[in-house]
């Protein structure tokens, strides 16, 4: 009976102390991804890490942003990258630069483009002080970028880095905030260079996924307020990624499963 009672305690033992290993590395994993709600747009929630300062993380769908691309528009609409409504309409072009009469501007000889109108970001260079000059905004088909609405960006500002992963295929890429979109549009849009890189359909006119398959995370105050390369974005997105915790946080933090990590850098 002795013999039996230790066998019967020594399961109990086990089972006890294997309860604890499991409540400790549930708890463990509910640290991994401590957060507070910081905004809501629409139905996207943009969560913070109380322990990485202002940096912030929400999961979306990923919508096209043709803008600063070069042949983004047309004055024949079917020629443009992306349909000429997305740009605004007469006395109230928000994505065309236009002259003093609200016209929108075209570009000339000598532009990457000529005939096709000046489509801008955002973000632009201030050491460019040339309006006109397609080159002043963010090429949406060479710069992996992302748009946020208003109220993401007070927790935010243009020219900061971010990483977004496409959590149905696994493939990440870094990013730079260099765009405003309106309130009234769902948060989660990238430029076509990004969506390339996610594997997604780039084309702004058809392509863009719409179901919240995407993890973005937005380094708050880790730009510099003006356009950067390729490769200082993949660069400083990569450092601050691995900083904030990597794909290992990511799959506590987005509670997602399978393979993660195949890094366009």
């Amino acid at each position: 009976m002795l013999k039996m009672n230790l066998g019967i305690a020594g399961l109990i033992l086990v089972a006890v102390l294997s309860s604890f290993a499991q409540a400790a590395n549930f708890h463990s994993a509910d640290e991994a991804c401590s957060k507070l709600m910081l905004f809501k747009a629409r139905k996207v929630v943009g969560w913070s890490s109380p322990s990485q300062g202002k940096t912030f993380f929400f999961t979306s769908g990923l919508a096209i942003d043709a803008d600063g691309a070069f042949k983004a528009y047309h004055p024949l609409d079917r020629l443009g990258l992306d349909a000429l409504h997305h740009a605004g309409h007469p006395g109230d072009w928000w994505a065309l630069i236009t002259d003093t009469r609200g016209r929108p501007v075209l570009q000339q000889e000598g532009d990457p483009a000529p005939g096709y109108y000046v489509s801008t970001t955002s973000l632009s260079d201030p050491k460019n002080p040339n309006w006109r000059d397609p080159h002043k905004f963010v090429d949406s088909l060479k710069i992996p970028y992302i748009a946020l609405v208003p109220k993401a960006l007070k927790h935010a500002r243009l020219g900061d880095f971010a990483t977004v992963v496409n959590l149905q295929n696994g493939k990440s890429s870094g990013a730079i905030v260099a765009d405003v979109t309106d309130a009234s549009l769902p948060l989660g849009e990238g430029s076509i260079a990004l969506a390339k890189a996610l594997g997604v359909d780039w084309n702004p006119r058809t392509g863009g996924v719409e179901r919240p398959g995407f993890f973005y995370v937005v380094y708050s105050g880790s730009g510099n307020g003006t356009p950067r390369t390729t490769e200082e974005i993949l660069a400083n997105s990569q450092r601050l990624f691995a900083a904030w915790g990597g794909f290992d946080r990511l799959r506590t933090c987005a509670n997602a499963r399978g393979t993660l990590g195949t890094s366009r850098q």
